[in-house]
């Protein structure tokens, strides 16, 4: 059995509508979702970067998925939308509380660094207004690579005629440059009545260039590498130490000729 995922669960602040919307996307099915916490930072001025809330005060105990007999697991995601190169800090200590690091780059030079050489997850396909700028595939395929999926979301074309006609042709552009790879397909919900079933969410992105086949990774598989994405981006840089057991020391001091024939005269029989 497939195990879906939304990895954009939207916090606007509301906790109640905030678990409303965990316990709609476990009643619909999603095994794991991630909550969403949109960070724009001030050009100006310092922006400190949101603390997620601890999922003990969300709720005192987490609602069943449907269709399962364990309970929903809840992640915590950054998403920083990014007009300056200065947005975007590596090795940020205030990124680390978080198991999903998304950006979502305003210009094209920032989309090339994002796919290139940031240290991120999930690259987010602006899918509210008209592409900005246009990008080719050599950027793309160089995020692939390096094991980045894109985002495209789906709440904005519920909400608005408009924003629906923006993200079918941003996700259509997208599906064309990048054939259908390393795509999730998120909601970006912000009320319990924006959200969709998995099956639902498939056949949705049929309408935005994906196969069949590429319309169920968008919420199965490609959802879970960019979980071991993050995992693995939270510890690279982590520090092994080793040590003998203390049985296994010897005294060192004299050469290894002569520590292997005292060995054997230990061990050699009267």
């Amino acid at each position: 059995m497939s195990v879906f995922m939304d990895l954009n669960l939207t916090f606007t602040g509301d906790r109640d509508e905030l678990r409303r919307l965990v316990e709609t996307a476990a009643h619909l099915g999603f095994s794991t979702v991630a909550v969403n916490y949109v960070f724009e930072p001030d050009t100006k001025k310092k922006t400190p970067v949101p603390c997620p809330v601890p999922l003990t005060e969300l709720m005192e105990e987490l609602p069943v998925v449907q269709g399962r007999s364990q309970p929903i697991r809840v992640l915590n995601r950054l998403t920083i939308l990014m007009s300056d190169s200065s947005h975007y800090r590596a090795s940020c200590p205030e990124y680390r509380p978080f198991d999903l690091l998304a950006v979502q780059p305003q210009t094209d030079k920032l989309f090339l660094s994002a796919c290139m050489t940031y240290d991120v997850d999930i690259i987010c396909i602006s899918v509210s207004e008209r592409l900005p700028f246009f990008y080719k595939r050599a950027p793309v395929y160089g995020a692939l690579e390096r094991g980045v999926v894109f985002e495209v979301s789906y709440a904005a074309s519920i909400r608005d005629a408009t924003r629906r006609r923006y993200t079918l042709s941003n996700a259509m552009f997208h599906s064309d440059v990048c054939k259908g790879k390393s795509v999730i397909v998120s909601s970006a919900a912000e009320k319990a009545l924006e959200l969709r079933g998995p099956h639902d969410v498939m056949n949705l992105t049929q309408l935005f260039g994906l196969s069949d086949r590429d319309g169920r990774d968008a919420v199965t598989s490609n959802c879970r590498a960019a979980l071991l994405h993050g995992e693995s981006r939270k510890t690279a840089g982590g520090i092994i130490r080793t040590f003998r057991r203390a049985e296994e020391q010897k005294d060192d001091s004299s050469p290894v000729s002569k520590r292997s024939r005292l060995d054997a005269a230990e061990t050699k029989p009267l």
